[in-house]
């Protein structure tokens, strides 16, 4: 389970590598982002599945 202390080391660690005016950016798009892809998980596909190209025979069963 991730602890205050692991928090605390990755939050450091994150400002030396980016740089504390970066870092909220950073975690913005992060969110986003995820929050896109849930949205995109939980809408159905309106679309049928692509049937095969026309003069391509099928495999045989």
């Amino acid at each position: 389970m991730i602890g205050t202390q692991d928090l605390l080391i990755a939050l450091t660690i994150g400002i030396f590598f980016f740089g504390a005016k970066k870092l909220p950016e950073l975690s913005r798009s992060l969110g986003r982002a995820l929050s896109e892809f849930k949205k995109g998980l939980e809408e159905p596909t309106d679309q049928p599945p692509a049937a095969p190209p026309p003069g391509k025979p099928e495999a045989p069963k």
